[in-house]
């Protein structure tokens, strides 16, 4: 049970719950952990486990966006250039596609078919009929204050595949202002429909009609996250507190979001597909895919003050002067319950000739990296490559460090056991001298109406 919080709303669903849990126990060697040892100088090194959640965790977040954009660049993406398309969705939108995997689907659905069709309009305007694209997305669900934001970030091959003598042939085309704008229209044609079909369109964020206690309060904290309010507490509903907001005067007039190159805005949907990558240029094309899908929450924004509050610093300051909030610790709390993704809601899409079921998939994507340290992308034959890179592989890759690499004699460490039953955890650690007992999180204490006594 959240504290503060309405009695008839009940707690937090299971799969909030053991997010947040499973982050805490995240990397604390009583938990469980791998065991590597130098065979040359008798080195033992103990690597804590990690708790794999999808939601809240940077470490686990990180990991899995390091070893995905690995993957992508070596076996997914085909060596073309790419176009991120950025799609930013009004507030009930966003509500309403954080918690409804369906609807997201039928979301996406229309903004791939608005993307491919243009590009195929513009190969048929060259000459080149039954042309197929090729994208992933990433569905985001989280903005720079913590807030559960979420919009849609499509890396799509900038151009169509064709049939051609052999495999498919790759024709690259150009985007013009007026095809970001034909792709925008219709997009918000065809979502304002769908939500005129489920009579979703104009409801309010903070309305949702569930009757399950669980859903009651996870789609409170989602609803007041979205509109960047307080949920529960005495401070309900009022807006976060800001660090150096300015106060506006009446000589202050609210200027217009300054228009991109490649961007387009109706009614709260915003679309922007400036960024491009040249075929040439995989490096980039890997720094991309991690920052589209980088974790939620970044450490290094988040810092403590001597009076308990926590300030989380935005990537950069917003237009009212603002570069941060302040939160207090149920505020936080509340911010990472609501970004936890529900269960079997899958982030990352893969579209046209990317599709699992493709019938181009095989002739389109690089069969085999050359080195998995390096970026070499030549299609080579060979058997098929693994799912996951080593974890010690994936830290030089990225962070230029061998892990395996013995600091004392140079030699290669071995990986001996991995330690998952928490009483042969314990057994180690005492023997070794390290800390065994860690500190439990408390139960949660119910809401203080709860300890009044009741009138009879």
């Amino acid at each position: 049970m959240v504290s503060g919080a309405d009695p008839s709303q009940g707690g937090l669903p299971a799969h909030v719950r053991g997010e947040l849990e499973r982050y805490l126990r995240c990397g604390i060697l009583a938990y469980g952990f791998v065991r590597v040892w130098c065979p040359t100088c008798k080195d033992d090194l103990l690597v804590a486990s990690s708790c794999r959640g999808r939601g809240v965790c940077p470490s686990c977040g990180g990991r899995r966006m390091a070893d995905t954009a690995a993957r992508w660049v070596d076996h997914v993406l085909p060596e073309v250039p790419f176009r991120q398309w950025v799609l930013a969705l009004p507030f009930p939108v966003r509500f309403r596609l954080a918690w409804e995997p369906e609807l997201l689907t039928r979301v996406l659905r229309i903004v791939h078919a608005a993307i491919g069709g243009r590009l195929r309009l513009l190969a048929r305007r060259r000459g080149h009929r039954g042309g197929r694209h090729a994208a992933v997305t990433v569905v985001q669900r989280f903005g720079s204050s913590l807030n559960l934001n979420v919009h849609l970030h499509c890396l799509v091959a900038d151009g169509v595949w064709v049939e051609g003598e052999g495999d498919p042939r790759f024709v690259p085309l150009r985007l013009r202002d007026e095809d970001v704008r034909a792709v925008l229209a219709r997009i918000y044609r065809r979502v304002r429909r769908l939500l005129l079909e489920r009579g979703l369109l104009g409801e309010e964020v903070e309305d949702p009609e569930v009757t399950e206690p669980d859903r009651q309060l996870e789609l409170r904290l989602a609803g007041a996250s979205v509109l960047g309010r307080t949920a529960l507490g005495p401070r309900a509903g009022q807006p976060l507190r800001r660090v150096g907001q300015r106060r506006r005067s009446r000589s202050d007039h609210p200027r217009s979001r300054r228009r991109r190159e490649l961007q387009d805005s109706i009614a709260g949907f915003d679309l922007h597909a400036g960024l491009r990558v040249p075929r040439n240029d995989r490096a980039r094309l890997e720094r991309l895919s991690r920052y589209l899908l980088r974790p939620a929450v970044c450490m290094e924004r988040l810092s403590l003050h001597e009076d308990g509050l926590y300030q989380y610093d935005f990537r950069r300051p917003w237009s009212d002067g603002s570069i941060g909030i302040v939160l207090e610790p149920m505020e936080l709390m509340e911010r990472l319950a609501a970004l936890v993704p529900i269960p079997r809601a899958d982030l990352v899409r893969y579209h046209g000739v990317l599709a699992p079921a493709a019938t181009w998939r095989s002739r389109v994507v690089p069969q085999r990296a050359d080195d998995h340290g390096g970026c070499g992308h030549r299609r080579s034959e060979g058997p098929a490559a693994p799912n996951r890179l080593a974890w010690a592989e994936l830290l030089r890759r990225v962070f230029l460090v061998d892990v395996l690499r013995c600091a004392g004699c140079g030699g290669r460490r071995e990986i001996v056991a991995e330690v998952t039953d928490p009483d042969a955890a314990r057994a180690i650690l005492e023997h070794l001298g390290l800390l065994v007992d860690v500190p439990l999180p408390e139960p949660a204490r119910g809401p203080p109406d709860r300890d009044l006594p009741r009138a009879s």
